[in-house]
Protein backbone atom coordinates (compact mmCIF):
# COMPACT_ATOMS: atom_id res chain seq x y z
CA UNK A 1 0.00 0.00 0.00
CA UNK A 2 1.18 3.24 -0.92
CA UNK A 3 0.80 6.15 1.04
CA UNK A 4 0.02 10.04 0.08
CA UNK A 5 1.81 12.64 2.01
CA UNK A 6 0.30 16.22 2.51
CA UNK A 7 2.80 18.64 3.84
CA UNK A 8 1.37 22.13 4.82
CA UNK A 9 4.23 24.59 6.15
CA UNK A 10 3.09 27.20 8.02
CA UNK A 11 5.65 30.68 9.29
CA UNK A 12 6.06 28.85 12.49
CA UNK A 13 4.38 25.32 12.31
CA UNK A 14 3.59 22.18 9.89
CA UNK A 15 0.93 20.12 9.45
CA UNK A 16 1.40 16.83 8.08
CA UNK A 17 -1.16 14.15 7.06
CA UNK A 18 -1.06 11.11 5.75
CA UNK A 19 -3.80 9.43 3.24
CA UNK A 20 -4.43 5.90 1.81
CA UNK A 21 -6.40 5.32 -1.43
CA UNK A 22 -10.36 4.34 -0.38
CA UNK A 23 -10.64 2.34 -4.08
CA UNK A 24 -14.13 3.92 -3.82
CA UNK A 25 -13.81 6.72 -6.50
CA UNK A 26 -17.45 7.49 -6.64
CA UNK A 27 -17.23 8.30 -3.01
CA UNK A 28 -14.19 9.74 -1.13
CA UNK A 29 -11.50 8.60 -3.17
CA UNK A 30 -9.09 8.82 -0.03
CA UNK A 31 -8.83 8.49 3.60
CA UNK A 32 -7.28 9.88 6.14
CA UNK A 33 -4.67 7.65 7.90
CA UNK A 34 -3.10 10.34 10.42
CA UNK A 35 -2.79 13.73 11.02
CA UNK A 36 0.12 15.38 12.95
CA UNK A 37 0.58 19.24 13.73
CA UNK A 38 3.67 20.67 14.77
CA UNK A 39 3.50 24.35 16.17
CA UNK A 40 5.86 26.66 17.70
CA UNK A 41 8.51 25.84 15.53
CA UNK A 42 10.16 29.29 15.95
CA UNK A 43 9.50 29.88 19.73
CA UNK A 44 11.09 26.38 21.53
CA UNK A 45 10.18 24.03 22.59
CA UNK A 46 7.70 23.17 19.34
CA UNK A 47 4.57 21.10 20.16
CA UNK A 48 3.74 17.87 18.59
CA UNK A 49 0.43 17.18 18.21
CA UNK A 50 -1.13 13.17 16.36
CA UNK A 51 -4.33 12.65 15.34
CA UNK A 52 -5.46 8.85 13.92
CA UNK A 53 -8.22 8.71 11.52
CA UNK A 54 -10.04 6.59 13.91
CA UNK A 55 -10.14 9.48 16.84
CA UNK A 56 -12.09 12.62 16.94
CA UNK A 57 -9.54 13.72 19.10
CA UNK A 58 -5.67 14.35 19.10
CA UNK A 59 -2.90 13.32 21.63
CA UNK A 60 -2.00 15.83 24.07
CA UNK A 61 0.53 17.83 22.50
CA UNK A 62 4.17 16.74 23.60
CA UNK A 63 7.39 19.47 23.79
CA UNK A 64 10.35 18.84 21.96
CA UNK A 65 13.59 21.43 21.94
CA UNK A 66 15.42 19.65 19.43
CA UNK A 67 12.95 21.13 16.36
CA UNK A 68 14.28 24.37 15.69
CA UNK A 69 12.78 24.88 12.08
CA UNK A 70 10.88 23.48 9.36
CA UNK A 71 13.16 20.61 8.71
CA UNK A 72 14.03 19.00 11.73
CA UNK A 73 10.17 19.18 12.17
CA UNK A 74 9.49 17.39 9.25
CA UNK A 75 12.36 14.83 10.17
CA UNK A 76 10.84 14.20 13.52
CA UNK A 77 7.16 13.27 11.82
CA UNK A 78 9.13 10.65 9.95
CA UNK A 79 10.85 9.21 12.53
CA UNK A 80 7.58 9.13 14.59
CA UNK A 81 6.35 7.62 11.81
CA UNK A 82 8.85 4.72 12.10
CA UNK A 83 9.05 4.30 15.53
CA UNK A 84 5.61 4.69 16.99
CA UNK A 85 3.38 3.68 14.00
CA UNK A 86 5.47 0.92 12.37
CA UNK A 87 4.88 2.68 9.11
CA UNK A 88 8.31 2.69 6.84
CA UNK A 89 9.04 6.35 5.19
CA UNK A 90 9.81 4.25 2.23
CA UNK A 91 5.66 3.02 1.84
CA UNK A 92 5.43 6.93 0.91
CA UNK A 93 5.25 7.29 -3.00
CA UNK A 94 3.81 10.70 -3.11
CA UNK A 95 4.34 13.65 -1.68
CA UNK A 96 2.13 17.22 -1.86
CA UNK A 97 3.65 20.50 -1.09
CA UNK A 98 1.77 23.70 0.05
CA UNK A 99 3.68 26.35 -1.21
CA UNK A 100 1.88 30.44 -0.99
CA UNK A 101 3.53 31.72 -4.03
CA UNK A 102 3.73 30.15 -7.35
CA UNK A 103 4.52 33.48 -9.63
CA UNK A 104 3.61 32.63 -13.00
CA UNK A 105 3.06 28.42 -12.56
CA UNK A 106 -0.24 28.47 -13.67
CA UNK A 107 -0.60 24.39 -12.49
CA UNK A 108 1.41 22.21 -9.96
CA UNK A 109 4.55 21.36 -10.58
CA UNK A 110 7.16 18.14 -9.96
CA UNK A 111 9.95 19.06 -7.63
CA UNK A 112 12.82 19.21 -9.36
CA UNK A 113 16.29 21.35 -9.68
CA UNK A 114 14.75 23.82 -11.76
CA UNK A 115 11.20 24.13 -10.37
CA UNK A 116 13.23 24.42 -6.55
CA UNK A 117 15.15 27.40 -7.93
CA UNK A 118 11.97 29.17 -9.24
CA UNK A 119 10.39 28.46 -6.08
CA UNK A 120 13.44 29.76 -4.12
CA UNK A 121 13.38 33.35 -6.31
CA UNK A 122 10.02 33.53 -5.37
CA UNK A 123 10.22 33.57 -1.52
CA UNK A 124 10.63 37.14 -1.03
CA UNK A 125 7.20 37.30 -2.13
CA UNK A 126 6.42 35.53 0.61
CA UNK A 127 8.42 35.70 3.24
CA UNK A 128 6.73 34.13 5.95
CA UNK A 129 5.81 30.76 3.83
CA UNK A 130 7.98 29.87 0.83
CA UNK A 131 11.22 29.83 2.73
CA UNK A 132 9.51 27.38 5.57
CA UNK A 133 7.88 25.48 2.18
CA UNK A 134 11.23 24.98 0.69
CA UNK A 135 13.75 23.69 3.48
CA UNK A 136 11.18 21.16 3.82
CA UNK A 137 11.23 19.93 0.29
CA UNK A 138 14.65 20.18 0.35
CA UNK A 139 14.84 17.81 3.48
CA UNK A 140 12.20 15.33 1.70
CA UNK A 141 14.19 15.00 -1.59
CA UNK A 142 16.67 13.34 0.78
CA UNK A 143 15.01 11.11 3.33
CA UNK A 144 12.07 10.22 0.53
CA UNK A 145 14.36 9.87 -2.37
CA UNK A 146 11.66 7.52 -4.15
CA UNK A 147 8.83 9.73 -3.58
CA UNK A 148 7.11 11.54 -5.93
CA UNK A 149 6.92 15.11 -4.75
CA UNK A 150 4.19 17.67 -6.09
CA UNK A 151 4.06 21.65 -5.22
CA UNK A 152 0.83 22.91 -5.19
CA UNK A 153 0.75 26.46 -5.19
CA UNK A 154 -1.83 28.77 -3.37
CA UNK A 155 -1.99 31.09 -6.24
CA UNK A 156 -2.98 28.91 -9.23
CA UNK A 157 -6.77 29.35 -8.28
CA UNK A 158 -6.89 32.92 -9.05
CA UNK A 159 -5.37 32.54 -12.53
CA UNK A 160 -8.72 33.41 -13.67
CA UNK A 161 -8.97 37.17 -12.34
CA UNK A 162 -9.13 39.17 -15.21
CA UNK A 163 -6.81 41.98 -16.20
CA UNK A 164 -8.52 45.16 -15.10
CA UNK A 165 -8.39 43.40 -11.51
CA UNK A 166 -4.82 41.89 -11.62
CA UNK A 167 -3.39 44.75 -12.93
CA UNK A 168 -1.75 47.85 -11.08
CA UNK A 169 -1.56 51.25 -12.51
CA UNK A 170 2.00 51.42 -12.39
CA UNK A 171 4.37 51.58 -15.92
CA UNK A 172 3.49 48.81 -17.39
CA UNK A 173 7.07 47.35 -19.22
CA UNK A 174 8.09 47.41 -15.69
CA UNK A 175 5.49 45.69 -14.23
CA UNK A 176 5.62 43.02 -16.70
CA UNK A 177 9.45 42.82 -16.65
CA UNK A 178 9.27 41.78 -12.90
CA UNK A 179 5.90 40.10 -12.58
CA UNK A 180 4.55 42.86 -10.34
CA UNK A 181 0.98 42.36 -10.44
CA UNK A 182 -1.56 40.69 -7.88
CA UNK A 183 -1.33 36.88 -7.95
CA UNK A 184 -3.91 35.92 -4.85
CA UNK A 185 -3.28 33.65 -2.50
CA UNK A 186 -5.11 30.81 -0.06
CA UNK A 187 -6.33 29.49 -3.35
CA UNK A 188 -5.64 25.85 -2.25
CA UNK A 189 -8.18 26.55 0.52
CA UNK A 190 -10.55 28.07 -1.95
CA UNK A 191 -10.60 25.35 -4.04
CA UNK A 192 -11.64 23.19 -1.13
CA UNK A 193 -14.45 25.33 0.05
CA UNK A 194 -15.54 25.83 -3.61
CA UNK A 195 -16.16 22.12 -4.14
CA UNK A 196 -17.36 21.81 -0.32
CA UNK A 197 -20.12 24.04 -1.28
CA UNK A 198 -21.06 22.94 -4.52
CA UNK A 199 -21.98 19.80 -2.87
CA UNK A 200 -23.68 21.09 -0.06
CA UNK A 201 -25.78 23.36 -2.28
CA UNK A 202 -26.19 20.35 -4.82
CA UNK A 203 -25.20 22.72 -7.32
CA UNK A 204 -22.58 23.02 -9.86
CA UNK A 205 -19.81 24.85 -8.62
CA UNK A 206 -20.13 26.69 -12.23
CA UNK A 207 -23.61 27.71 -11.67
CA UNK A 208 -22.02 29.73 -7.95
CA UNK A 209 -21.00 33.21 -6.97
CA UNK A 210 -19.60 32.96 -3.61
CA UNK A 211 -18.27 35.46 -0.83
CA UNK A 212 -15.38 33.14 0.67
CA UNK A 213 -13.69 34.18 3.92
CA UNK A 214 -10.42 32.73 4.78
CA UNK A 215 -10.04 34.04 8.26
CA UNK A 216 -6.63 33.15 10.62
CA UNK A 217 -4.01 34.61 11.63
CA UNK A 218 -3.37 35.50 7.95
CA UNK A 219 -6.57 36.55 6.40
CA UNK A 220 -8.16 36.78 3.25
CA UNK A 221 -11.59 37.52 1.12
CA UNK A 222 -12.62 36.02 -2.61
CA UNK A 223 -15.19 36.97 -4.58
CA UNK A 224 -16.32 33.73 -6.67
CA UNK A 225 -18.49 34.20 -9.66
CA UNK A 226 -19.60 31.57 -12.01
CA UNK A 227 -17.39 29.56 -10.09
CA UNK A 228 -14.22 31.44 -10.47
CA UNK A 229 -11.67 33.45 -8.48
CA UNK A 230 -13.01 36.83 -10.04
CA UNK A 231 -11.18 39.19 -7.45
CA UNK A 232 -9.32 38.34 -3.64
CA UNK A 233 -8.28 40.59 -1.07
CA UNK A 234 -4.51 39.97 -1.27
CA UNK A 235 -1.78 40.97 -4.12
CA UNK A 236 1.38 41.04 -5.10
CA UNK A 237 2.34 39.46 -1.61
CA UNK A 238 -0.14 38.19 1.04
CA UNK A 239 0.49 41.09 3.29
CA UNK A 240 -2.36 43.43 1.39
CA UNK A 241 -5.43 42.96 2.01
CA UNK A 242 -7.27 42.24 5.59
CA UNK A 243 -5.28 42.70 8.54
CA UNK A 244 -3.64 39.38 10.40
CA UNK A 245 -1.71 38.46 13.70
CA UNK A 246 1.08 40.46 12.69
CA UNK A 247 0.77 41.70 9.22
CA UNK A 248 -0.88 45.25 8.54
CA UNK A 249 -3.12 44.24 5.94
CA UNK A 250 -3.47 46.91 3.05
CA UNK A 251 -1.86 50.56 4.37
CA UNK A 252 -1.34 53.64 2.17
CA UNK A 253 1.86 53.01 0.46
CA UNK A 254 3.49 55.79 1.41
CA UNK A 255 2.96 54.59 5.34
CA UNK A 256 6.14 52.76 5.36
CA UNK A 257 8.28 56.09 4.67
CA UNK A 258 6.65 58.00 7.18
CA UNK A 259 6.61 55.12 10.03
CA UNK A 260 10.48 55.29 9.33
CA UNK A 261 11.86 58.27 9.00
CA UNK A 262 14.37 60.19 11.68
CA UNK A 263 11.57 62.76 12.26
CA UNK A 264 9.26 60.76 13.99
CA UNK A 265 6.70 62.67 12.42
CA UNK A 266 5.25 63.19 8.93
CA UNK A 267 7.54 64.75 6.67
CA UNK A 268 8.86 65.25 3.11
CA UNK A 269 12.05 67.10 4.45
CA UNK A 270 14.70 65.09 2.39
CA UNK A 271 17.60 65.59 5.10
CA UNK A 272 15.32 63.44 7.04
CA UNK A 273 14.51 60.52 4.94
CA UNK A 274 16.59 57.58 5.26
CA UNK A 275 16.50 53.98 3.14
CA UNK A 276 14.08 51.23 3.55
CA UNK A 277 15.41 48.65 2.09
CA UNK A 278 13.12 45.72 0.98
CA UNK A 279 13.89 43.67 3.84
CA UNK A 280 12.66 46.07 6.53
CA UNK A 281 9.92 46.89 4.99
CA UNK A 282 8.96 43.12 4.65
CA UNK A 283 9.70 42.76 8.18
CA UNK A 284 7.51 45.59 9.46
CA UNK A 285 4.09 44.87 7.57
CA UNK A 286 4.43 41.36 7.75
CA UNK A 287 6.13 40.95 11.16
CA UNK A 288 5.70 44.01 13.35
CA UNK A 289 2.15 45.10 12.41
CA UNK A 290 -1.15 43.46 12.80
CA UNK A 291 -3.05 42.64 16.48
CA UNK A 292 0.42 41.78 18.16
CA UNK A 293 0.96 45.54 18.27
CA UNK A 294 -2.33 46.53 18.58
CA UNK A 295 -3.28 43.80 22.27
CA UNK A 296 0.16 42.25 22.11
CA UNK A 297 -1.65 38.57 21.01
CA UNK A 298 -1.62 36.63 18.33
CA UNK A 299 -4.16 34.90 19.82
CA UNK A 300 -7.73 35.51 18.33
CA UNK A 301 -9.54 33.67 20.75
CA UNK A 302 -7.97 36.06 23.45
CA UNK A 303 -8.65 38.86 21.54
CA UNK A 304 -12.14 38.63 21.53
CA UNK A 305 -12.94 36.99 25.37
CA UNK A 306 -11.09 40.54 26.00
CA UNK A 307 -12.24 42.78 23.67
CA UNK A 308 -15.56 43.34 26.02
CA UNK A 309 -18.49 43.12 22.79
CA UNK A 310 -21.18 43.58 25.12
CA UNK A 311 -20.34 47.15 25.69
CA UNK A 312 -20.67 49.87 23.35
CA UNK A 313 -18.48 52.34 24.83
CA UNK A 314 -15.20 50.43 24.65
CA UNK A 315 -12.38 53.37 24.24
CA UNK A 316 -8.85 52.36 25.67
CA UNK A 317 -9.38 49.22 24.91
CA UNK A 318 -6.84 47.62 22.35
CA UNK A 319 -8.31 44.43 22.46
CA UNK A 320 -12.03 45.70 21.13
CA UNK A 321 -9.63 47.81 18.98
CA UNK A 322 -7.94 44.67 17.08
CA UNK A 323 -11.88 43.14 16.87
CA UNK A 324 -13.00 46.20 15.05
CA UNK A 325 -10.91 47.02 12.80
CA UNK A 326 -10.82 42.79 11.60
CA UNK A 327 -14.43 43.07 11.56
CA UNK A 328 -14.25 46.83 9.12
CA UNK A 329 -11.91 45.46 6.99
CA UNK A 330 -14.06 42.31 6.20
CA UNK A 331 -17.33 44.14 5.85
CA UNK A 332 -15.38 46.56 2.86
CA UNK A 333 -14.70 43.40 1.32
CA UNK A 334 -18.35 41.46 1.65
CA UNK A 335 -19.37 45.11 0.22
CA UNK A 336 -17.22 45.33 -2.51
CA UNK A 337 -17.78 41.74 -3.76
CA UNK A 338 -21.24 42.16 -3.19
CA UNK A 339 -21.95 44.55 -5.88
CA UNK A 340 -19.52 43.20 -8.16
CA UNK A 341 -21.78 40.40 -8.41
CA UNK A 342 -24.59 42.05 -8.88
CA UNK A 343 -25.91 41.22 -5.35
CA UNK A 344 -26.70 37.60 -6.80
CA UNK A 345 -24.66 36.11 -4.07
CA UNK A 346 -25.49 32.40 -3.39
CA UNK A 347 -23.45 32.27 0.11
CA UNK A 348 -21.31 34.10 2.18
CA UNK A 349 -18.69 31.60 3.73
CA UNK A 350 -16.98 31.72 6.80
CA UNK A 351 -13.62 29.82 6.93
CA UNK A 352 -10.01 29.12 8.46
CA UNK A 353 -9.24 29.03 12.31
CA UNK A 354 -11.28 32.20 12.97
CA UNK A 355 -13.75 31.94 10.57
CA UNK A 356 -14.54 28.21 11.95
CA UNK A 357 -14.48 29.08 15.78
CA UNK A 358 -15.01 32.52 16.24
CA UNK A 359 -18.91 32.17 16.62
CA UNK A 360 -18.76 36.05 17.94
CA UNK A 361 -16.83 37.29 14.92
CA UNK A 362 -19.59 35.29 12.65
CA UNK A 363 -22.51 36.68 14.78
CA UNK A 364 -21.32 40.50 14.48
CA UNK A 365 -20.21 40.15 10.38
CA UNK A 366 -23.74 38.60 9.91
CA UNK A 367 -25.45 41.15 11.59
CA UNK A 368 -24.42 43.64 9.49
CA UNK A 369 -24.59 42.50 6.14
CA UNK A 370 -28.60 41.75 6.60
CA UNK A 371 -29.02 44.63 4.60
CA UNK A 372 -27.04 43.02 1.46
CA UNK A 373 -29.70 40.53 1.75
CA UNK A 374 -28.38 37.87 3.90
CA UNK A 375 -30.56 36.26 6.42
CA UNK A 376 -30.39 36.52 10.24
CA UNK A 377 -28.32 34.37 12.48
CA UNK A 378 -29.39 31.61 13.84
CA UNK A 379 -27.97 32.02 17.21
CA UNK A 380 -27.71 28.23 18.14
CA UNK A 381 -26.53 26.95 14.87
CA UNK A 382 -23.92 30.00 15.34
CA UNK A 383 -22.91 28.80 19.12
CA UNK A 384 -23.23 25.23 18.63
CA UNK A 385 -21.07 24.60 15.36
CA UNK A 386 -20.73 22.06 13.48
CA UNK A 387 -18.22 19.58 11.42
CA UNK A 388 -18.05 19.79 7.66
CA UNK A 389 -20.21 22.39 6.43
CA UNK A 390 -23.30 24.07 8.14
CA UNK A 391 -25.42 26.84 7.57
CA UNK A 392 -25.80 29.24 10.14
CA UNK A 393 -28.81 31.58 8.86
CA UNK A 394 -32.47 31.12 9.71
CA UNK A 395 -33.02 31.58 5.89
CA UNK A 396 -31.80 29.26 3.79
CA UNK A 397 -33.69 29.47 0.61
CA UNK A 398 -32.08 31.49 -1.39
CA UNK A 399 -28.79 33.98 0.44
CA UNK A 400 -27.14 31.12 2.77
CA UNK A 401 -24.39 32.24 5.51
CA UNK A 402 -22.05 28.70 6.01
CA UNK A 403 -19.35 28.00 7.82
CA UNK A 404 -16.86 25.12 5.87
CA UNK A 405 -13.85 23.71 7.98
CA UNK A 406 -11.03 23.58 5.21
CA UNK A 407 -8.79 21.44 4.52
CA UNK A 408 -5.69 22.20 2.49
CA UNK A 409 -3.82 18.63 3.06
CA UNK A 410 -7.02 16.89 1.52
CA UNK A 411 -7.32 18.97 -1.45
CA UNK A 412 -3.86 18.93 -2.43
CA UNK A 413 -3.89 14.98 -1.68
CA UNK A 414 -7.47 14.97 -3.77
CA UNK A 415 -5.62 16.49 -7.08
CA UNK A 416 -2.23 14.68 -6.82
CA UNK A 417 -4.69 11.54 -6.89
CA UNK A 418 -6.99 12.61 -9.83
CA UNK A 419 -3.68 13.22 -11.63
CA UNK A 420 -0.41 11.31 -10.29
CA UNK A 421 -2.88 7.96 -9.70
CA UNK A 422 -6.60 7.49 -10.98
CA UNK A 423 -5.69 8.77 -14.37
CA UNK A 424 -3.02 5.68 -14.98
Amino acid sequence: MAYILAVNAGSSSLKLTLFVPSGNLSAQPLVHHLTASITSISSPPAAFTVKPAESDVGSSPEKFRDIKDHSTAFSHFLEFLERDCGIDKSKIGHVCHRVVHGGKYDEPVVVNEKSTSQIARLSDLAPLHNGAALSVIKVCSDALPNAVSVAYFDTIFHKSLPPHIFTYPINPEIAHERGLRKYGFHGISYAYILNAVSKHLSKPSSSLNLILLHLGSGASACCIRSGKSYDTSMGLTPVSGLPGATRSGAIDPSLIFHYTNKANKITHDPTLVVDVPVTLAEDVLNRKSGWKVLCGTTDFAEITEKAELHRPDTDGNEYRLAFDIFVDRILDYIGAYAVKLEGKVDALVFSGGIGEKSWQLRKVVSERVKCLGFPAVDEDANKKGGSGIWDIGLDSTEKRILVCETDEQYEMARQLHETFIESK
